[in-house]
């Protein structure tokens, strides 16, 4: 068999520039593809084939253009025969160039950023979710891909509660964060969720981009935008996510937000507030410094040293969700960084961060909204 390296798929994104197998390590030369009409990229996700039994070093040579450069020393890649479970590799990164190591037991090995999270994958969460009790899915209208942009409400409280994820597509472990909190909240055993269900409305968008997401960009849509820097004035021409999303949010209020993403250097899991907005309100940034110090006492993945710097009053960018959210409907709002690489203060040498410890921090982040939910 010869090698071959494909990413014709959902989520995929590698090009081939070069492949060796002349001797008996066997080698490709490989380059990120740029998010379409758009200079980001850092996102890859691909399959080599007919290896098995083979040494194989895969050098992905422009990673020092890459949107966040200082996001690869120290990172791992990951890699899985069987789809489902996504362990490190053997990476290294030097001079630009991230090589990988692996030695495939059979012929297809899957190769990626982080554990990816498929549109078929959020179909099946949508068409489950909707089908519990109590919840309802609604079709807030079409990307400009033409997918479906979906929202899933649940619970019958006055507290109007948002839950949106992957505006940054390639940040795969906010969705299944989602997986995990949505869960959560439609066991109708589980405590947890009969509290927050009654005290709460939730309204849900598991993925907020998903024109990006099938494309196998890192950060923007079908044309090129970072949706998260469209919530001051976004329009259905460029935005139509955001949009159509804050559409709902007028029509809803908001009273607290989690916006969920990951971070492709910091390897710890935080939170990021809204100190710097013109309106802020002591009693707002109270309830959002005590959501950080319920979810700190909670999850043993979530800490309070590693983190973005607050912008200076007054000088928060409301072109970014967290900050609109907070300025314009007096919402605790807040987003959530997952890490890319390991997370160093519990290490794991076989996932590192993953698609696990993902989900379990979706349902911690709803757990200690229950502790507060009433203060809202």
């Amino acid at each position: 068999m010869t090698l071959s390296i494909s990413s014709a798929f959902d989520a995929g994104n590698i090009r081939v520039l070069s492949i060796d197998t002349d001797s008996s390590l066997w080698r490709a030369e490989l380059e990120i593809r740029a998010d379409k009409d758009s200079d980001f990229y850092q996102w890859f996700h691909f399959r080599v084939a007919g290896a098995a039994g083979r040494e194989v070093e895969l050098v992905i040579t422009n990673c020092a253009g890459s949107a966040y450069p200082n996001g690869w020393p120290g990172y791992k890649a990951r890699v899985s025969e069987d789809r489902e479970n996504w362990l490190l590799a053997d990476t290294s990164y030097a001079d630009g160039r991230l090589t990988i190591r692996v030695e495939p037991d059979g012929n297809a090995l899957w190769v990626a950023y982080f554990a990816p999270y498929s549109m078929e994958r959020h179909h099946d969460l949508v068409a489950w979710a909707a089908l519990q009790p109590g919840v309802s899915q609604k079709e807030l209208g079409l990307t400009l891909d033409g997918q479906p942009l979906d929202l899933l409400t649940l619970g019958e409280g006055p507290k109007q509660v948002w839950l949106y994820a992957r505006q940054h597509p390639g940040e795969t472990m906010a969705e299944w964060w989602m997986e995990g909190a949505i869960e959560r909240l439609c066991d109708r055993e589980d405590s947890v969720a009969r509290l927050l269900r009654q005290k709460a409305t939730f309204h849900i968008v598991p993925n907020m981009n998903p024109d990006g997401s099938l494309r196998g960009h890192l950060r923007t849509n079908a044309v090129g935008v970072n949706l998260n820097r469209e919530w001051d004035a976004p329009s259905m021409e460029r935005s139509p996510e955001v949009f159509l999303v804050r559409a709902e949010m007028d029509r809803t209020g908001v009273d607290f937000a989690i916006d969920v993403h990951g971070d492709e250097a910091i390897p710890g899991v935080f939170l990021a507030g809204f100190e710097g907005v013109a309106s802020l309100k002591p009693e707002q940034l109270a309830l959002y410094n005590r959501y950080v110090a319920l979810l700190d006492a909670r999850s043993p993945d979530f800490q309070t040293r590693l983190g973005y710097p607050s912008a200076p009053p007054g000088k928060a960018n409301l072109s970014m969700s967290t900050a609109q959210l907070a300025e314009r409907y007096g919402a605790v709002s807040m987003t959530l960084e997952m890490p890319f690489k390991d997370h160093d203060d519990l290490p794991d040498p076989d996932y590192g961060w993953s698609p696990a410890r993902s989900m379990q921090l979706g349902r911690d982040c709803m757990a200690a909204l229950a502790e507060m939910i009433g203060e809202l």
